[in-house]
């Protein structure tokens, strides 16, 4: 196993993919947190089928994807807020419309340009995306992920505060809107760059599966937060060695991966009991 190890990070386009997955595989994890108990998990699917979209368009104009898909994504996740917080439609049927709507956009523009070919399976189930980032991508991604790791720390207690008592938190004062945009905003630009590293049917999971396993043991949101990035940075690493070993789909590996840690968790959190 050592040998296969040494043999993969020989590649230094693989040694891209693991630095980038891994910060994209931690701040997801992070997010996911609030995510999960605000009860926006949805969210994830959303916005990457909005990033699908948008993506397919900025190629078929041959721009460059990330820099456009970005801030166009973080655009649609205020206004998912915005619609959620409108009695008259449900957050969950906001998501629904837009999320299909930019998904059939992408997969119609798609066909029309380049057509249905393995590119587009690549997109949408993470099939080696992340083995293939450019220079520019890479550097993009890791300084994105920066950004949003040390906004995660320097608004940890807002984000703590709001995401377990948004009325309490208005109560003091808080500016709780204002936070929970900062979650859709950090969480549509992790969603964004881990699509190549995910696909678009896929990347939610990184972000919901981490939060769900660590729930199964611990109870406090310190203790779920900081085992969340561990679990998901291990998954991520397990999920990329069995995936050059095998040849499987990178994505589909580590969401394999997350799914078989969230059982042993489960059945850890039953032997405690």
């Amino acid at each position: 196993m050592i040998l296969i190890i040494h043999e993969m990070i020989s590649y230094s386009f693989i040694n891209r993919a693991l630095l980038v997955g891994t910060l994209v595989s931690l701040c997801a994890a992070l997010l996911g947190v609030s995510l999960v108990l605000k009860r926006y998990s949805n969210i994830g699917d959303g916005l990457a089928h909005v990033g699908f979209g948008i993506t397919t368009i900025a190629v078929a104009f041959g721009l460059a994807p990330l820099p456009i898909a970005i801030p166009s994504v973080i655009v649609i996740a205020i206004i998912l807020l915005k619609i959620g917080n409108n009695h008259r439609i449900k957050s969950d049927s906001a998501i629904a419309i837009i999320s299909s709507t930019s998904l059939a956009l992408g997969v119609a523009v798609t066909s029309l340009t380049t057509g249905l070919n393995t590119d587009v399976c690549n997109a949408m189930f993470g099939s080696g995306g992340i083995l293939a980032m450019s220079n520019s991508d890479v550097i993009l991604s890791i300084l994105v992920s920066i950004i949003v790791l040390m906004l995660f720390i320097v608004y940890y207690r807002k984000l703590f505060a709001v995401t377990f008592d948004e009325d309490f938190s208005k109560a003091i004062g808080l500016k709780t809107q204002r936070y929970t945009n900062l979650i859709a905003i950090l969480t549509a630009v992790v969603i964004v760059i881990g699509m190549r590293l995910m696909g678009t049917l896929l990347i939610s999971s990184i972000i919901i599966f981490p939060a769900l396993t660590s729930m199964r043991l611990f109870k406090t949101f310190k203790s779920v937060v900081i085992s969340s990035g561990i679990v998901s940075v291990i998954c991520f690493w397990i999920g990329m060695f069995l995936s050059y070993v095998y040849g499987i789909s990178t994505g589909a590996t580590i969401v394999l991966v997350n799914l078989v840690v969230f059982l042993l968790f489960t059945v850890l959190e039953k032997t405690v009991k």
